[in-house]
């Protein structure tokens, strides 16, 4: 992935994980392209995230295994979903754990952006970056190690000035509203 600017992917919990490695698994054993059932999830991701009516029906408990089995159906046809990942989303309603669709799909992305190096970095800025510091700020994180990065970008603001950008669990803010909040603790604690 390049720079993007779609939904945060968080870090997804174990359960999810876990199902993202049985994907893994199940995908290399199959005959699919992974490339394009990796785009295939993107596509399902991107449409949970944006049909309300579609978050609803994945996380509505009374939908019993028939109905369940009708929306993977329906959802694999409306969006041109391939074999395995309309398997992968069928075996995820019989364990009834669609409500957790898209914290699994999420860790499949982050599984495979682990395979093959990339490192996930989200920037929050008080205003759109730039291309030339957007290139700036890529070339600062290879400088310090980091070589195929992914970016997310983010617009907040209240940070008023500067970013705050984090590099998995590392967290580096330079915007004016962290340097108010750190000056206000400082002088609470001298006071």
């Amino acid at each position: 992935m390049t720079v993007a600017q779609e939904k945060q992917i968080r870090a997804p919990g174990e359960v999810a994980q876990r199902y993202a490695r049985a994907f893994e698994d199940y995908l290399s054993d199959s005959k699919q392209d992974k490339a394009t059932v990796l785009e295939q999830v993107r596509a399902l991701r991107k449409a949970i995230a944006q049909l309300p009516d579609l978050r609803t029906a994945l996380a509505d408990p009374r939908l019993d295994i028939s109905q369940t089995e009708k929306l993977v159906k329906a959802l694999g046809s409306a969006l041109g979903l391939g074999e395995a990942l309309q398997r992968f989303v069928g075996f995820i309603a019989h364990q009834r754990r669609l409500s957790g669709l898209d914290e699994i799909l999420s860790a499949v992305l982050l599984l495979d952006a682990r395979q093959r190096g990339e490192v996930r970095v989200e920037v929050t800025t008080a205003r759109p970056m730039e291309d030339g510091q957007r290139e700036s700020l890529r070339a600062s994180l290879q400088q310090a190690g980091y070589a195929n990065i992914a970016m997310t970008e983010h617009v907040d603001q209240t940070l008023l000035g500067g970013m705050v950008v984090r590099v998995g669990s590392v967290l580096f803010d330079t915007s004016i509203a962290g340097r108010l909040a750190r000056l206000q603790n400082a002088m609470k604690g001298a006071a």
